[in-house]
């Protein structure tokens, strides 16, 4: 889902070069069955993001059935090689995701783990070069001392949902997602330790940079 101006996303995602055709199944998946990915233009963005500062080492926290993962395989690979680590808490989701990213042509590069997210993090070897965080939006506060914590000096933190459909424009949202989510926002934007803002790309990225 996005909080964009009608036909503003569909303009945004035709500017992607063409993709893989396994690519254009996982879309046209996630279309058919409801299941939210950050679709074309937020991953070339992620895709652009990881390469622009080319990075070798990146953790998804939270990763669907692979779609994000391609986009930062695609980077790390085009990098020199390395290591993404694929997390969710679903065996078949990670299931479909060795399957979608090994006729991708990723093989070797994915680490996957079927557990809690932070956990995995808090117990892999650091540093990594970029983290993902798309897990369930009451967590991200509590998450985010330990991303700085495995984050290398210069390394990125992109988090997904970040404008919520809209809600964290409306003060009559105070559920726990949505207040989460505002307050992971005050803490990257007011900590000197992070150079941080939102693309608004479909639900809003945040993209900060950790010093």
């Amino acid at each position: 889902m996005e909080c964009m101006p009608e036909g503003l996303c569909g303009y945004l995602d035709g500017l992607v070069p063409p993709r893989h055709p396994e690519l254009m199944r996982m879309e046209a998946y996630a279309a058919e069955h409801r299941f939210p990915i950050i679709g074309p233009s937020c991953g070339w963005a992620c895709y652009q993001i990881a390469r622009l500062i080319g990075a070798r080492r990146v953790f998804e926290l939270g990763s669907g059935y692979g779609y994000s993962t391609a986009f930062f395989a695609k980077a790390v690979q085009e990098s020199g090689g390395g290591e993404v680590f694929h997390v969710v808490w679903d065996q078949k989701l990670s299931d479909m995701a060795r399957q979608h990213l090994a006729v991708l042509g990723f093989d070797g590069l994915i680490r996957y783990h079927v557990a809690e997210a932070v956990q995995t993090l808090r117990r892999t070897a650091g540093p990594f070069d970029l983290i993902f965080c798309d897990i369930d939006k009451q967590g991200y506060p509590a998450a985010l001392p330990e991303i700085a914590a495995k984050l290398r000096p210069g390394g990125v933190l992109i988090v997904d949902n970040m404008l919520w459909h809209g809600k964290i424009l409306d003060d009559n949202h105070h559920d726990p997602e949505t207040d989460a989510i505002r307050e992971l926002t005050r803490l990257v934007t007011t900590d000197p330790a992070w150079i941080a803002g939102i693309l608004p790309l479909r639900d809003g990225l945040l993209v900060a940079q950790h010093r």
